[in-house]
């Protein structure tokens, strides 16, 4: 005898089996670098620094790049020699950097009026090729980095015998009880003159304030100073990264009044600069 056939079943049947509404999905599984493993290829952000839109693509690119070459070699997966310099070839794959090749880098570095940069090239041994290395002149607080830096062991081994740190009236507050600092940086950076007086680099055209050290006083109380490629003045400053205010000389405004020196507090001097504006 013929047995009847089997009813169809369907997806969208009314009498098939439906899952526990409260069932949860398995979640997926996601990876992160750490747990890709050495096979999985680190995504990197093609982001800028910078802002969209007060800042050029230019200006951007440029921002990208110091940042990279003195905070961020690590995480950009960038090998950095202890002296701070990365493989060019390697800096041109980073995809943030994909518009610039050697002749815009040279074209960088030449153009750098405050010479933040250094671009070499050095020959290979026997058959190999020689490869191009570039580093930032100073600015880094990546801790593995040692630049090669020129000793300053009397204040008249700065060429202008002056050593400067351009700040705002609204960063006073803290300099004024504290000192200078270091910050995140390897090193408290100064200027070997004020904007306008030939100086290359230390000193942001922006500054409200400038404070002149007495650099023979710090080096009497066992500071180091430094003097970078490109000119600017480097300490690591005391045990806790700070210059304190006993070593400041005198204080003057950026156009050139001075307002606090010796026989004058610089408490005084910052109120008159208030009370002046």
């Amino acid at each position: 005898m013929e047995q009847p056939a089997p009813p169809a079943t369907s997806t969208n049947s009314a009498n098939s089996e439906k899952p526990p509404r409260n069932r949860k999905k398995p979640a997926k599984q996601k990876l992160d670098n750490k747990q890709a493993g050495p096979s999985a290829p680190r995504q990197l952000s093609e982001k800028l620094r910078g802002h969209p839109n007060r800042d050029s693509p230019e200006v951007r690119v440029s921002k990208t790049l110091s940042w990279i070459l003195r905070h961020g070699a690590k995480s950009e997966g960038l090998a950095m020699r202890p002296d701070g310099f990365v493989k060019v070839t390697d800096l041109l794959a980073n995809p943030k950097l994909k518009t610039l090749d050697l002749a815009a880098l040279q074209e960088i570095v030449k153009a750098d009026a405050k010479q933040r940069y250094d671009l070499v090239f050095e020959e290979g041994a026997d058959s190999e090729a020689g490869v191009w290395w570039m580093k930032a002149n100073q600015g880094h607080s990546i801790k593995a980095v040692k630049l090669d830096l020129v000793p300053i062991s009397s204040a008249s081994d700065l060429p202008t015998g002056i050593a400067v740190h351009g700040t705002t009236l609204a960063a006073w507050e803290s300099i004024s009880t504290q000192g200078l600092s270091k910050m995140k940086r390897n090193h408290i950076h100064l200027a070997q003159g004020v904007v306008g007086e030939n100086v290359i680099s230390g000193v942001r055209g922006s500054s409200q304030v400038f404070i002149f050290i007495d650099v023979q006083r710090v080096i009497d109380a066992g500071l180091k100073f430094f003097l970078s490629n490109n000119g600017v003045i480097l300490t690591e400053g005391d045990e806790r990264g700070f210059l304190g205010p006993q070593y400041f000389l005198r204080m003057e405004t950026s156009k050139r009044v001075k307002i606090a020196e010796e026989g004058r507090t610089l408490t005084e001097g910052i109120s008159s600069l208030q009370l002046n504006g």
